[in-house]
């Protein structure tokens, strides 16, 4: 993989797709590595240059001491356009994902437009994740081992029954997870760019063709935040998806793929 650098940190990221075409760079969400975009980026990869990167503290790139503030991580995707010479780009972004999303664009005016999956302006006004959902990310219990505390915290993000349903898929995710996961003190740290997050009073100043998608159901940032998105956000569409939990992407991929594919084509 291609390495961007940040100041001293250090930033993996991998490129697929015509390198004429427009650019997409998809940003991940809290301790995720960039398998979770496979669903939409390997289809999209046909048509657009698509760019994934690990966020600092996860996968291959630098794990620098914390904590961390969106604007760092954010001044890291511009950092990662810079070394692989692109000017602007179409940014999608999933819940911390899209709250980097947000800052780059007010930050740096280089978002060609915004897709903002399962995420939120944060601050005050934004409907927090709930105390039990809370407790499944960051208090695993002591006896479980690597692979039943990733299930275990990912279990208020899936629909339920869905584990059940595709065990093989589960089974693949956790590997995937156990490969490039943040490690605790990423985690940690990124959680604390993510609870420090604000945006909510700048969103005004964005012009630019924005879509907004959310899970119904989703038990993470609860879709009421997706309503709050789309009233600070002049150009904003918002399309919910109904039934889905915060992992919709995934449960529901070809759909959002579908929906991704429509947006980007109506702005490229």
């Amino acid at each position: 993989m291609p390495t961007a650098h940040n100041g001293d940190v250090a930033l993996a990221y991998d490129r697929a797709g015509p390198p004429s075409a427009p650019t997409v760079v998809f940003v991940e969400g809290l301790g995720y590595g960039t398998w979770m975009w496979q669903f939409q980026r390997d289809p999209l990869a046909a048509d657009y240059d698509t760019i994934v990167f690990d966020n600092r503290g996860t996968g291959d790139s630098d794990c620098p001491e914390g904590p961390y503030t969106i604007a760092e991580m954010a001044d890291d995707l511009a950092a990662v356009l810079d070394d692989a010479g692109v000017e602007s780009a179409h940014v999608v972004g999933a819940s911390m994902g899209g709250m980097i999303a947000q800052r780059f664009a007010l930050d740096h005016g280089r978002a060609d437009s915004l897709s903002l999956l399962c995420t939120s302006h944060g601050g005050e006004d934004a409907v927090p994740v709930p105390p039990e959902t809370q407790a499944y990310m960051f208090d695993v219990p002591e006896d479980a081992d690597e692979r039943e505390a990733i299930r275990y915290k990912m279990t208020p993000a899936i629909s339920d029954g869905f584990a059940e349903e595709h065990p093989e898929l589960i089974e693949d995710i956790v590997d995937w997870r156990l490969d490039s996961d943040a490690s605790e003190a990423g985690r940690n740290a990124q959680a604390a760019a993510v609870q420090a997050f604000d945006a909510a009073d700048e969103l005004a100043e964005l012009s630019l063709p924005t879509l907004i998608l959310h899970g119904t159901d989703d038990e993470v940032l609860p879709v009421e935040n997706a309503h709050a998105l789309q009233e600070r956000l002049p150009h904003a569409e918002l399309e919910l998806l109904e039934g889905g939990p915060h992992l919709f992407f995934v449960e529901q991929a070809d759909a959002v793929t579908d929906r991704l594919r429509t947006f980007l084509d109506s702005h490229a």
